[in-house]
């Protein structure tokens, strides 16, 4: 790690919601939550709650030294909004299987 760059990972029971177009294209109650300095808190979805059918793989990568090579696809009319890390860094290996989404929005309570 880069000194003072620090990243964590917990498991969430936040209700998140992505919707697009007027559709839900993910709903959980057991998201991760990653942290990471100089970022904003990211909801990581669990596969199963994601309706993968909707979404386009893309050619789109990224590389983070500190999670590994981000992987993305799109959304109808919203390209590369979605990203996972399919081979994570070990420090961060709980995110594997999972998809972030710029979109996530937290559900309150009732």
């Amino acid at each position: 790690m880069v000194q003072g760059h620090r990243i964590t990972v917990e498991q969430g029971t936040q209700h998140v919601r992505v919707e697009h177009g007027g559709q839900a294209v993910a709903e959980s109650t057991r998201p991760l939550l990653l942290r990471e300095t100089g970022c904003p808190v990211r909801y990581y979805l669990p596969a199963e709650d994601v309706r993968t059918d909707l979404l386009t793989p893309s050619d789109t990568h990224t590389y983070c030294p500190f999670k590994g090579t981000a992987s993305y696809w799109s959304l109808p009319d919203a390209a590369d909004t979605v990203w996972g890390y399919p081979d994570p860094k070990p420090a961060v290996a709980s995110i594997k299987d999972h998809f972030c989404f710029y979109e996530a929005r937290e559900i309150p309570a009732a």
